[in-house]
């Protein structure tokens, strides 16, 4: 019986499409190309798509003799040399869908990609470019006027904006869902295992079997939360007629990994935000929620800590917190015809019963379990009455939802006033937040796949012994979520999620035993860090949903951020209403028919034809629906009953039945992630190495001076981080001492790393500094004139660092205890064994120790040099040789190994 469990890798991550008059080939392999498949796709058909998997796993010759026949077959003489019947069209990285408008159906293939996160050995890729191929070949194809309008508003949705897979880590999932499937009891997984075998009409299925006892790994792969899928209507068409291998599934939102560097141990500190394909749009025509319980601007957002130095699921450890933003769930919009900066909010439908809040609460319940903590932040007191419609429609709905629930399970609702407290200037809105933010974190807990360290158990934290949340024997698990909302759910829900996963992310580092306390503090390394993940994280969503970048930012709220930043934020206030009420109803159409909420049909009216969507996802005006569940017992009976666990997490014959579980061996490629992280299949550099492009703490953020503290969790003084120190005028001189070594080069600063460097710089020192990036270290050559100068930069940080200065001589004293020091040494072996007299004393005053090492040489003064053998003598000359240009010849092995990389890799 296998002996452990694993995530299945596709075996579809290098695709190439061959064009045929009369089909495509889609060849598809692993990233090592040993393993491919092969998909037949029909030209033929004007406006069907016919697609033909033959589910066999090609090897490389195989593949190559087949490709070859069909290039034969499909000439148009036979023997004809000049010509080839199969043609090359693009080459890809994986299929976002196929998609068909009025006339024949499109293939989308994803043709750039960008590695941007990096889980366990998991790599998470952004899409950087895409390919639309129409399939129906010339000849049969039926045109039609409004296709290339349709094409248009297909394209404005920009794939290689923020839209990210994984080809063996399920993002639509949380870190403690895909974790928790891997603990999994395995006899479970065994039957699980049976009953595929059973069902399933794969007949190369079971290729992955093993014979041998105790050898093998349950590979297990998940089904995606659809909630969270962008691809998902466009790949329905295919999904019951493939592998799943050549299903890929894409989310949406935002993406970011640095790196924390904690005395030169790596943590990777990665944010996950997905927004909900449900009922999505921008910010004015999309506001409060659908009839399914579905909000608008849903986005769940993890932030996942994690020890580097260790890539396992299983030997490594994993921390993650996940929070919520989501517009108010009630039936309500604002009227934008008015062109006004802030339309007037509209209820849309009385809700008296609270039924899609209810409906709402209930899908929270099953995803995350309880408590459902809710934090409104939307404003309470108004000279005219406009935010607080919305705070006292939702009051009454959580009243009314909780009268029903179990006590230890009421919906917890938190309003407080953002915009009240900011113009206070007797309150800190931070602080307060921060407040709340511990309250809350202690109330859902966190996850993480460790027990409590020793020492934590010995000398506990008080505030580690509130914690809630589930603990099991592996760790702890969240229950419960956070559901933050204002208004727009953009400046102010960005801020205050930064305040709660700031508070989350000291509990984490202290679970995994990096700090003594679980408490961290502003103007520290790892907080600058957080904060610039959390300020991207931000803008990007308000980009997707309001068309500009935050306005208010975590500066704004602590009242440092500089006069300038007033410029920007009118600017940017600009750009949003701009955005608002001009480009936001085509960005609509194109959300609607990328996502198949409108589906263009012959006959019927166009998209760009109807005066409003709301009938395409409010689904209960065009058809009645099932009855509706009841006003009291609103929720669902099997979810009530696990909670405070989420119902998607526990173990049960409908959970099961989401999984797909395979038997492999254990050095197969398909669960093989270190084979699939490292490559050593391919020849790579440390300049290509994403691990050190990242951002990192010690490089972007501790300040450049030698004798400063090196720790993350060192408050600093403003003006001296990382990103600073290259434009100040006085440090650049100590900066310039550090050598920059060609296996340290990070690559070229980005564009938004250069304009946040260029405002602290002047003109002059720009031009001074040249083409140097902020991420590097000049090199700077003095002459002889400078020396003095520089051997005094030099001394002085190591008065700091060590608290002596090298280049003074040693005091009486301290030369005194260093020549007892090496006679202590050196004594211990001079005396034979037979003739050792115990705790005999010498002339000198140095006591004479009894030799306990087996060696004649081998203690701590002292270590007798290895012997090195013939063989590696060789080759180390060789190795100097060869760095001198004189080359070896070629051995009998080594001859042979080439040739049969050769024959594999071209022939």
């Amino acid at each position: 019986m296998p002996t452990a469990a694993a995530p299945i890798i596709s075996s579809v991550q290098k695709l190439v499409l061959y064009e045929t008059r009369a089909r495509y080939f889609l060849v598809g392999s692993n990233n090592a190309e040993t393993k491919y498949r092969v998909l037949k796709i029909d030209r033929t058909e004007p406006k069907d798509l016919v697609i033909i998997d033959d589910r066999h796993v090609y090897t490389q010759q195989e593949v190559r003799e087949l490709l070859g026949r069909l290039d034969l077959g499909n000439r148009t003489k036979m023997g004809q040399k000049g010509s080839s019947g199969l043609f090359r069209a693009v080459s890809a990285f994986g299929v976002v869908g196929f998609v068909r408008f009025l006339e024949g159906y499109y293939i989308v293939l994803i043709t750039k990609r960008r590695k941007m996160a990096d889980i366990g050995g998991h790599a998470i890729y952004k899409i950087e470019d895409t390919n639309m191929i129409y399939i129906p070949n010339d000849s049969v194809r039926v045109t039609h006027p409004d296709e290339a309008r349709y094409l248009r508003i297909f394209q404005n949705v920009d794939l290689s904006s923020n839209f990210y897979f994984s080809y063996s880590y399920d993002l639509s999932h949380s870190l403690q869902y895909n974790l928790t499937v891997l603990r999994m009891p395995l006899e479970m997984l065994k039957s699980e295992t049976t009953q595929n075998r059973q069902e399933s009409f794969d007949i190369f299925e079971d290729e992955g079997l093993i014979t041998q006892g105790g050898s093998g790994v349950f590979g297990i792969c998940s089904e995606p939360y659809m909630k969270y899928v962008w691809n998902g209507e466009l790949l329905d068409i295919i999904k019951n007629a493939v592998h799943r291998d050549w299903l890929l599934y894409i989310i949406h939102g935002f993406c970011g990994q640095s790196k924390l560097l904690i005395y030169g141990r790596p943590v990777y500190v990665t944010l996950i935000a997905r927004r909900s394909s449900k009922f999505a749009g921008t910010r004015f025509l999309k506001r409060g929620a659908n009839c399914e319980g579905d909000v608008a601007n849903e986005v769940e957002t993890e932030q996942i800590l994690c020890d580097a130095s260790v890539m396992s699921f299983t030997a490594g450890s994993y921390s993650s917190y996940v929070q919520v933003r989501g517009s108010v769930p009630l039936y309500w919009s604002q009227d934008i015809s008015t062109m006004m900066p802030k339309p007037p909010i509209t209820l849309d439908q009385a809700d008296p019963f609270a039924h899609v809040a209810a409906l709402h609460f209930d899908q929270m319940f099953q995803r995350f379990g309880s408590p459902i903590i809710i934090l409104n932040l939307v404003k309470e007191r108004e000279k005219r009455k406009h935010e607080r419609i919305l705070s006292e429609e939702l009051v009454a709905a959580v009243t009314y939802l909780n009268q029903f629930l179990p006590p230890e399970h009421t919906i917890v609702y938190i309003p407080w006033d953002m915009a009240k407290y900011t113009k206070s200037k007797l309150c800190n809105v931070l602080d307060r937040l921060n407040v709340i933010a511990e309250s809350v974190v202690k109330k859902t807990g966190f996850f993480v796949n460790r027990p409590d360290s020793y020492c934590s158990i010995l000398r506990p934290d008080e505030k580690w012994n509130e914690l809630g949340g589930c603990v099991i024997p592996t760790g702890r698990l969240q229950t419960g979520i956070l559901r933050t909302n204002c208004v727009d759910c953009l400046d102010r829900t960005n801020t205050a999620q930064f305040m709660v996963g700031k508070c989350a992310l000291a509990y984490q580092l202290y679970s995994l035993g990096l700090i003594d306390k679980p408490n961290l503090q502003f103007d520290t390394d790892a907080v600058r860090l957080f904060e610039e993940l959390y300020e991207d994280h931000g803008d990007t969503l308000s980009l997707q949903y309001g068309g500009s970048q935050l306005v208010h930012r975590v500066k704004t709220y602590r009242k440092i951020a500089p006069w300038t930043q007033h410029s920007k934020d009118i600017m940017q206030t600009l750009s949003r209403y701009y955005s608002n009420a001009f480009s936001d109803a085509d960005r609509q159409d194109s959300i609607n028919l990328f996502l198949g909420v409108f589906h263009p049909t012959e006959g019927k009216p166009h998209l760009w034809e109807l005066p409003t969507d709301f009938y395409l996802h409010h689904k209960n005006t065009m058809r009645l629906l099932p009855t509706r569940r009841s006003y009291t017992y609103w929720w669902t009976p099997e979810v009530i009953k696990h909670l405070p666990l989420p119902y998607d997490e526990v173990i049960c014959a409908a959970n099961l039945k989401k999984l797909i579980v395979k038997t492999f061996h254990k050095y197969e490629e398909e669960i093989d992630i270190h084979n699939e992280f490292f490559r050593p299949y391919e020849l790579s550099s440390f300049d290509d190495t994403f691990c050190l492009a990242m951002t990192s703490s010690a490089r972007d953020f501790m300040p450049k001076t030698v004798g400063i503290d090196p720790s993350p969790f060192t408050v600093r003084k403003p003006d001296e981080t990382g990103k600073s120190v290259l434009g100040n005028k006085s440090n650049r001189e100590e900066a310039v001492l550090q050598r920059k070594t060609a296996a340290s080069a990070p690559p070229p600063p980005s564009e938004e790393a250069m304009s946040s460097s260029s405002e602290d710089d002047s003109g002059t020192d720009r031009e001074e500094e040249g083409s140097v990036s902020q991420r590097s270290t000049p090199v700077k050559m003095t002459d002889s004139g400078d020396s003095a100068k520089v051997t005094e930069n030099v001394a002085q940080p190591m008065k700091e660092l060590y608290g002596i200065n090298l280049s003074d001589g040693l005091s009486e004293e301290d030369f005194s205890i260093y020549s007892r020091f090496v006679q202590l040494g050196q004594s211990q072996h001079k005396q034979d064994k037979n003739s050792q007299q115990p705790c005999s004393r010498c002339s000198d005053g140095v006591i004479k120790l009894t030799p306990i090492s087996a060696f004649s040489q081998d203690n701590i003064y002292e270590v007798q040099p290895p012997r090195v053998d013939r063989k590696s003598t060789d080759i180390f000359q060789a190795h100097i040789q060869a760095s001198q240009g004189v080359m070896q010849p070629l051995g009998k092995e080594d001859a042979s190994m080439y040739r049969e990389y050769i024959r594999n890799r071209y022939l």
